[in-house]
């Protein structure tokens, strides 16, 4: 979308913006404002209509376990679930699940590449065909880790 523009702020200090949304993420649309947080979302229009607010879904009643559970994320429980569920069906039915393998690679190597981006100081021009940062041997080396012992950083051709 090279007509778009997005843009990062992230922040671990300070007073947020928006208190109601303190740790959270802004679209903003021609038709209005988006913001969601791991709680609620909330769809603002532009016109001034009313605004559509969403709560997060809790299945307390019937995943009672979800409130024995050590270390659960009550609010990210569901989701998470419904991942599962969705995944399992997608095995069973030979189909791609909703939340495809390829969606988060593409979504986690954006994040990866805008850190080493800043790191490094420098713009990086990642080939996904190659699986490298194009011209930059040393951003491509810092793709991978080395590992331990007998272990191998597996190639895309020979897995």
């Amino acid at each position: 979308y090279e007509d778009h523009n997005c843009n990062w702020q992230h922040r671990t200090w300070g007073n947020p913006d928006d208190t109601d949304y303190p740790w959270a993420f802004k679209i903003y649309g021609e038709k209005g404002v988006l913001k969601g947080d791991v709680m609620k979302a909330e769809f603002i229009p532009v016109d001034g209509s009313d605004s559509i607010r969403f709560d997060v879904v809790y299945e307390k009643e019937k995943y009672p376990e979800d409130l024995t559970e050590k270390d659960i994320e009550l609010h990210a429980a569901p989701a998470t679930r419904r991942h599962m569920i969705d995944f399992l069906n997608a095995i069973q039915n030979n189909t791609t699940p909703v939340a495809d393998i390829e969606n988060g690679h593409i979504s986690t190597a954006s994040c990866i590449l805008a850190n080493l981006s800043m790191d490094l100081k420098r713009p990086l021009i990642y080939d996904p065909q190659s699986r490298t940062v194009l011209s930059d041997p040393e951003a491509t080396a810092l793709l991978q880790r080395d590992y331990r012992g007998q272990w191998k950083h597996p190639h895309p051709d020979t897995v």
